[in-house]
């Protein structure tokens, strides 16, 4: 059984190599403007938001520095939703030319980053305490009802305009999630989507299929745990023993997400200070069940729980179909991403009612849309080519 834990853990090991426990272990981020923005010369301020089931969470905003652009002003608000076991470190990690914060405050965007709950930079609950199991009861589901809801809400409110969306991985299964619900639909101006999930029916992961196929995620929840957390004296030992003869911890990348072609591994220490971060058992599981049933539907319960929470025996499904056919949406995908795969973008493109722009990398797989060493070249310069020409569309900015 110990080795089944083991195992299942490091599945979702987004960053990892040969030093184990350098990787897992470090110290707490408090300020991600302190840490990551400031230092590089970029305005920055922390802000918090409460969710309606009592999460508080941290957003920052970034502009670039007016000493070194005079001219640059607000233009309109744009929100950057990270990934699983990322936060939004994640957007500040390469350089200031190839990190997308960095890039869309150059460009004069108003640069508003999330952070879900359950991260490093998050201020935790209102009445919970994060060792409190009911803390993680959540999954995506819970992170687009309220986190990523709550946030555009409150940018709407602070811009007095509609925003431009930013998601990769997780933050795109929120993201459309979020969109079919007309209250917050109308509050976005448009959608760029990084590796988009919706359905994950044909993860090709080697690691992560075998783990599905084992259903270890069961596992996991009949051993009490609640939390995945990286960081935990328990979890680096036991990567650490896995990594020692059980498994190379040297291709784990590969192994999660498929082949990066231009992930800078000489900066994985580096990386590694600021991820992963913890996310909840729950919310594997999830993921886990997309992946075993092909559906994009709201988390299983079982037949008895289905009925009483959702009135019927099998849990819903996200109707794609919802989100506004006049919601401008912009999508990159890699032909390397063993998660994110074409199979699965494909379906998600037949069942929206309108028809993104596309970017289509052959070589890219799932990190190198946000930690690629030339980014800017390959995604970046085409989104905001995206959002440009839909801002000289609008007089509002």
């Amino acid at each position: 059984m110990r080795l089944l834990l083991v195992a299942v853990i490091a599945t979702f090991t987004i960053f990892s190599g040969g030093t184990q426990s350098h990787l897992l272990r470090g110290s707490p981020i408090n300020s991600l403007c302190a840490e990551l923005i400031h230092p590089a010369g970029y305005s920055c301020t922390e802000h918090t938001i409460q969710t309606k089931d009592g999460y508080i969470l941290a957003l920052q905003r970034v502009s670039s520095s007016l000493a070194q652009n005079p001219k640059l002003q607000y233009g309109p608000p744009v929100l950057l939703q990270h990934g699983l076991f990322m936060a939004g470190d994640a957007w500040f990690l390469n350089s200031p030319e190839e990190s997308l914060g960095f890039v869309l405050a150059d460009q004069g965007f108003d640069v508003w980053v999330g952070n879900v709950r359950g991260t490093r930079y998050s201020y935790g609950h209102v009445t919970l305490s994060d060792t409190d199991k009911e803390y993680w009861d959540w999954s995506w589901q819970d992170l687009a009802m309220y986190d990523l809801a709550e946030m555009i809400q409150y940018l709407y409110s602070i811009a007095n305009s509609k925003i431009f969306l930013v998601g990769h991985s997780q933050g795109t299964i929120m993201s459309f999630a979020a969109l079919t619900q007309p209250n917050v639909a109308e509050m976005v101006e448009a959608a760029a989507l990084l590796c988009p999930i919706s359905y994950l029916g044909h993860v090709t992961a080697p690691l992560v299929e075998r783990m599905v196929f084992m259903h270890l995620d069961q596992m996991v929840v009949a051993l009490g745990l609640h939390q995945i957390n990286f960081r935990s004296d328990m979890l680096v030992n036991i990567v650490d023993s896995l990594c020692e003869g059980h498994m190379d911890c040297t291709d784990f990348l590969t192994s999660i997400t498929g082949k990066n072609c231009c992930f800078n591994a000489s900066r994985i220490e580096f990386y590694l200070d600021y991820e992963p971060h913890p996310s909840s058992v729950k919310n594997i599981r999830h993921l886990f069940q997309m992946i075993r049933k092909g559906s994009f539907a709201q988390y299983d319960y079982g037949l008895l729980k289905n009925l009483r929470i959702y009135g019927f025996s099998k849990p819903p499904e996200f109707d794609l179909s919802l989100i506004p056919e006049s919601l401008p949406m912009w999508m990159g995908y890699g032909g390397n991403d063993g998660l994110a795969d074409v199979t699965d973008v494909e379906r998600t493109l037949a069942k929206l009612p309108s028809r993104p722009e596309l970017l289509y990398l052959e070589n890219y797989g799932h990190i190198d849309f946000v930690l690629s060493t030339s980014a800017t070249e390959d995604v970046y310069k085409h989104m905001i080519q995206f959002f440009s020409a839909l801002r000289r569309k609008s007089s509002s900015w």
